[in-house]
């Protein structure tokens, strides 16, 4: 298992500056990956571009670039050009999000996510490979039927044509979608003991072509916060919790109160919604039990942190993605250096 950087995206809170010091000090300390996210604000594709300008050796993963902003075909242009520029570091994440955001911000339905992916990273890869793109399926048909377009090619020769493709998948059936097509899973809320049952996804998707589990990288986006007193680490957390198992979506679908539910949360995965489309959210985050942020989180005591990287590793994740939740920059590099130190001391292979 590998250490990676979870940046999130820009906010009220934090500045392109203090995230790109963020990446340069994870890429001194031999983190092996470093993300950034989109929603609505600030975009991935160009805060990667300015950080592989200024880092050398740790890796570039878009998580995600959203699948419904960008035609596939702009998204293989753009997953090429980084992954040359930064000589072969880029890792293509892609999600549907949700449906809010896809239909609120992007204008683009939300219905048949799983389809829609599918032939979306088909014709990613047909284009990085330097294919002609001609594709017809029931979501993308390129060239357009009846029109003046033409097949193409992608116009330059990319440093890579097997760009790593990565899925943000929740659900079972798109968990067995991430195994079957792409080459690592994103997670999210991933809590080591209850792994077994979404690896059992990917493993079916795994098996429906011939592979297994071998090569495939697991991403746990786990938030860490250093600190002798848990509730206090606890409840610097709650409001992310509450926001997603709450917020993130409607009451009829929410994919992460889904999550919470299936853990086995399903009254407090309730509770927690009602209060913050009641426009709670400090009650929300109140209500967020302990128990479920320290199985899905890293809170607590160097002790703490390498007990908890020995059982993310052995609940099979590749790459355990931290994502430090401190009010302040010299806090984030701290807790850089103190999760590499206790990466160091678990004796986990990476």
């Amino acid at each position: 298992m590998r250490l990676g950087l979870n940046l999130g995206y820009q906010a009220a809170w934090s500045t392109p500056a203090d995230h790109l010091a963020m990446a340069r000090e994870a890429d001194r300390l031999g983190y092996s990956v470093l993300w950034v996210a989109e929603a609505y604000g600030s975009d991935t594709v160009s805060m990667l571009g300015w950080i592989a300008g200024q880092t050398e050796r740790i890796d570039l993963g878009a998580a995600v670039m959203q699948i419904p902003a960008r035609t596939p075909a702009m998204t293989a242009m753009t997953a090429a050009t980084l992954d040359t520029l930064s000589g072969g570091r880029f890792r293509l994440g892609l999600g549907v999000s949700g449906p809010q955001v896809s239909e609120g911000w992007h204008g683009v339905r939300f219905a048949k996510p799983l389809g829609r992916t599918r032939e979306y990273v088909d014709v990613v890869r047909l284009a990085l490979a330097r294919e002609r793109v001609s594709y017809q399926g029931e979501h993308h048909q390129l060239p357009l039927p009846g029109g003046a377009g033409k097949a193409l090619k992608l116009g330059f020769r990319p440093l890579r044509s097997d760009i790593p493709v990565y899925l943000a998948a929740v659900g079972p059936k798109n968990l067995e979608l991430a195994g079957e097509i792409a080459d690592g899973w994103l997670a999210i809320f991933l809590a080591p003991d209850a792994a077994g049952d979404q690896l059992g996804h990917i493993a079916t998707g795994r098996a429906a072509v011939g592979k297994d589990l071998t090569g495939f990288d697991v991403v746990a986006s786990v938030p860490v916060v250093i600190g002798d007193d848990l509730d206090a680490c606890a409840d610097v957390i709650r409001p992310y919790a509450a926001l997603y198992v709450g917020g993130m979506g409607s009451r009829e679908q929410n994919f992460y109160n889904g999550i919470a539910v299936r853990m086995g949360y399903a009254d407090e995965a309730k509770l927690i919604q009602d209060l913050y489309l009641s426009r709670q959210p400090v009650e929300a985050a109140a209500a967020v039990p302990r128990d479920f942020i320290e199985r899905t989180s890293i809170i607590g005591t160097r002790e703490h942190v390498i007990k908890r990287i020995r059982e993310y590793a052995a609940a099979g994740v590749g790459t355990l993605s931290i994502s430090p939740y401190v009010g302040d920059l010299q806090s984030g590099l701290d807790t850089l250096r103190v999760v590499a130190e206790a990466y160091a001391e678990s004796g986990v292979v990476g």
